[in-house]
């Protein structure tokens, strides 16, 4: 008996010091890199709103010049995205879960039926056009009806989502709501955009598991940067990085008639705002800044593998 206590005890020493030391290893050791190491995603946002959209940014996938995206499944677009990813199984596509319809004339409304989720629909039957609408309005319950049926309509058109991430930042419109955002994520075993933010204001960090990757960092162009300062924004980003975890996102798309009829009225992430950052990610200087910072490209299905990890 003695023994036995003996054998029972050290082996939970040693499941207690394998959590601990998992716990500890940076995500770059969880994927096999040294700690040091400067990983980063440079990730389009907002595919399938608009074929402009589409093109842009299937092109900066096939070419490299993003290693990731995420889909707007109410999007009109989306079975044209649904086609892409069937061509290109290995195109790291994730779900950008939508709350919102920020456009002016341009509006979509929820994937599930309009009867199941009041809440999160406008007088006009669309989703709400500001985040802080849905933090005022959308019910939890109906949130969670509504990220469960965007992720089931992307897989039923064949889209195997590699993570999920959030439109305007809704899912942190509320505590609830971000809560239902990683049980979402929970139940699919896919990653979530998880910024660490200092203090934890949100306190996201308790909701995720052991397995779950948080990003050190987030970069994203805001309206203050000049337009002919906007290389010059990415490349300083690129520049000053640090060891961990950053994902660069970007907005692609051409300055067509199509995409300005989508935005009009909107310069802030409009038409010409999209065409700024494909000529950014696209260009020379930017693929120089990457290989004189070392930076380690990866993917969200490189994080999707630590979080289905046994």
């Amino acid at each position: 008996m003695y023994l036995r206590k003996v054998v029972s005890f050290a082996f939970l020493c040693f499941v207690s010091c394998q959590i601990l030391y998992a716990q500890t290893k940076t995500v770059a050791e969880r994927l096999g890199y040294p700690a040091d190491t400067k990983l980063l995603i440079i990730h389009a946002d907002d595919l399938a709103i608009a074929h402009s959209e589409d093109a842009a940014s299937f092109e900066a996938l096939d070419k490299n010049y993003a290693t990731s995206a995420s889909v707007i499944v109410p999007g009109p677009w989306l079975t044209e995205v649904a086609a892409y990813a069937k061509a290109h199984p290995d195109a790291d596509l994730g779900l950008h879960l939508a709350l919102t319809s920020e456009w002016k004339t341009f509006r979509w409304g929820s994937v599930e039926s309009k009867d199941k989720v009041p809440s999160l629909l406008d007088p006009a039957g669309a989703l709400w056009p500001l985040t802080e609408d849905v933090a005022k309005n959308a019910k939890p319950q109906e949130v969670e009806r509504e990220y469960r049926a965007q992720v089931e309509r992307a897989m039923a058109l064949g889209i195997r989502p590699t993570h999920l991430d959030t439109h305007m930042g809704s899912a942190l419109a509320t505590p609830e709501i971000l809560a239902v955002y990683v049980k979402i994520a929970h139940e699919f075993h896919l990653p979530i955009l998880a910024p660490r933010i200092p203090g934890d204001p949100f306190k996201l960090s308790t909701l995720l598991s052991e397995k779950d990757v948080m990003v050190d960092s987030v970069v994203i162009a805001n309206p203050g940067i000049q337009a002919d300062k906007w290389k010059e924004f990415y490349l300083d980003a690129i520049k000053n990085m640090k060891p961990g975890l950053t994902e660069i996102i970007v907005h692609l798309g051409h300055d067509d008639a199509e995409l300005q009829a989508v935005m009009v009225d909107h310069p802030d992430y409009g038409s010409a705002w999209r065409q700024r950052d494909f000529d950014v990610v696209s260009s020379p200087e930017l693929k120089k800044a990457l290989a004189d910072n070392h930076i380690v490209l990866i993917k969200w299905k490189d994080l999707a593998k630590l979080v289905r990890e046994p």
